[in-house]
């Protein structure tokens, strides 16, 4: 799926008038070089901060899980700990960059109990793949108390992920939101394409 997915965004921007040099994010840039897939084309690096530009941001009541306001791209300058001061929030953000790894919209909250900044989302990956999955969300999160919480869902098709991102490497308490969803993109990316390198 992720290679198909990849493969697919570069043909796209192949076909566009700068389609010889390509601008990419580091995740994809790695991705496409492991596995030979630009061949005859540059890649560059884009800014990661500029990933999440034109995402569509809400912050939602947890209660309700109602509106409270639609954020423009400048909320993911705010400090992540905006979340501890404000326990009655959480952030919901799509992106058409959690297409291309098959995720659903994510949203984030800070934990009431644990004090710790909780992830959930809808990954799109076929049930078959639970143990791969369970597998690498061991491996990849760090600290005796990281946990995590999957759940397929038949009606949906899709899986059900929750995870505390304090557990994330490369978590620091003093990151932006946007350095926050950054890291949950590298990590469910590193995430699907272990799971995808298993079922080969």
């Amino acid at each position: 799926m992720l290679k198909d997915q990849i493969k697919h965004y570069i043909t796209e921007q192949q076909n566009s008038p700068n389609g010889k040099s390509i601008t990419i994010f580091k995740e994809e840039k790695e991705y496409v070089e492991k596995n030979n897939l630009g061949e005859n084309v540059q890649f560059s690096e884009k800014d990661p901060s500029t990933r999440f530009a034109d995402a569509y941001i809400e912050r939602c009541d947890k209660e309700t899980e109602n509106m409270i306001k639609n954020e423009s791209s400048s909320f993911l300058a705010q400090r992540l700990d905006y979340l501890k001061k404000h326990k009655n929030e959480f952030i919901y953000l799509e992106s058409i960059w959690f297409d291309l790894i098959g995720v659903e919209a994510i949203s984030v909250e800070a934990d009431d109990v644990f004090g710790t900044y909780d992830v959930m989302l809808g990954l799109k990956l076929q049930k078959k793949f639970e143990k791969t999955l369970k597998e690498n969300l061991n491996s990849l999160l760090h600290g005796d108390e990281a946990k995590f919480d999957l759940m397929f869902s038949l009606e949906d098709g899709l899986w059900n992920l929750n995870f505390a991102l304090n557990y994330v490497e490369g978590f620091q308490e003093e990151i932006t939101v946007g350095e926050a969803f950054q890291l949950i993109y590298r990590f469910l990316f590193q995430l699907v394409e272990a799971v995808e390198g298993e079922r080969k």
